[in-house]
């Protein structure tokens, strides 16, 4: 009986550790990859196209592109999508994704980020972080999902889901139109835009 004891004992110590580093290498992971984005934005010798691709360098292998498309059609969508037009839609919500994220973190200068506790709930780890200015503080809430590694698979700004606010728009234009002119929209961001 006490072996058995001193096993799950042991097994609970293993696991809760296992868990508290996993939450340690994402938020390590993150915090790495947005100061050195920041880093590259406080850079006077680089114009801002240079900048762009160089962030855009860093901050591309945290993200599942992939799945924050099919996440953002969800199952209402997807299911329906060739693999042609999946690919297709991947590619152009992926470029939308990388413009969207760019503009944000362009828009920051000498602001303070603050990354906190991470909060895991099975193979799911949320790092909360803070982006500090003297008159403003912008919550974001980075979702990570364990595949071969840990992979950001939602990004929430003041509280809004990027996925959940993306599933809304695609929602409206399918409900009353085709998966083309998504796509067509897509493509032409400006021209849907100004309509």
């Amino acid at each position: 009986m006490k072996s058995l004891l001193c096993s799950v004992f042991i097994f609970l110590v293993i696991t809760q550790s296992v868990g508290a580093d996993d939450k340690d290498v994402v938020k390590e992971l993150l915090e790495k990859r947005v100061e050195a984005a920041i880093a590259v934005l406080q850079k006077n010798d680089l114009d801002q196209q240079e900048k762009n691709k160089q962030i855009i360098d860093i901050v591309t292998p945290l993200f599942d592109f992939p799945l924050m498309a099919k996440l953002s059609l969800g199952r209402k969508y997807w299911p329906g999508l060739d693999q042609e037009k999946r690919q297709r839609f991947i590619e152009l919500f992926t470029e939308r994704l990388k413009t969207s994220y760019l503009d944000k973190l362009t828009l920051y200068t000498d602001e303070k980020v603050v990354f906190k506790t991470p909060v895991q709930d099975k193979r799911k780890i949320q790092v909360p972080t803070e982006l500090i200015s003297k008159n403003n503080t912008i919550s974001m809430l980075y979702k990570f999902y364990e595949s071969t590694s840990w992979l950001i698979y939602d990004l929430e700004i003041q509280g809004v889901s990027i996925i959940s606010t993306y599933r809304s728009q695609f929602d409206q234009v399918l409900s009353k139109g085709t998966i083309d002119e998504l796509l067509t929209k897509l493509e032409n961001p400006e021209k849907s835009e100004k309509r």
